[in-house]
């Protein structure tokens, strides 16, 4: 699958000076659509938020090398079981982070935006899942 790089990283370097708001909003839309996630998380979300921001920048400064990241994504995803995250979250969070980038962009968002998104988050989601798969079987064996 080949991404929109351009698109994306277009997109990202117009919401990232406002990465908080970026932030509060994702978490707001999640914990709105999905509110049996919330005691996933810690009550003080500050470190959280610093934390997916910096996922968000990192993938966007790796967009032009993504098989350098894939071992990180895959560790995350294995971090992410023991956090209790399960497979069927994975794409509420896609498109919440979707609805949320759309929002906090505002009318610089596009449809060519969207697309980049789903696809990229559609690869990280996979790549989360490898490693959340390996990190089960290890659990059991």
């Amino acid at each position: 699958m080949s991404l929109d790089i351009h698109a994306l990283e277009e997109s990202f370097d117009v919401v990232a000076p406002r990465g908080d708001e970026l932030m509060n909003e994702f978490y707001s839309r999640l914990f709105a659509a999905a509110p049996s996630v919330r005691p996933l998380f810690p009550a003080d979300m500050q470190r959280q938020k610093t934390m997916l921001l910096g996922a968000l920048v990192l993938l966007r400064k790796s967009l032009r090398d993504l098989d350098a990241i894939v071992p990180k994504l895959r560790d995350l995803g294995a971090r992410h079981v023991a956090y209790g995250a399960l497979p069927d979250h994975y794409p509420v969070v896609g498109s919440v982070l979707l609805a949320s980038l759309a929002a906090v962009t505002g009318d610089a968002w596009t449809v060519r935006h969207e697309r980049a998104w789903a696809a990229a988050f559609e690869v990280v989601a996979a790549t989360m899942l490898e490693g959340a798969e390996r990190a089960e079987l290890e659990a059991v064996a």
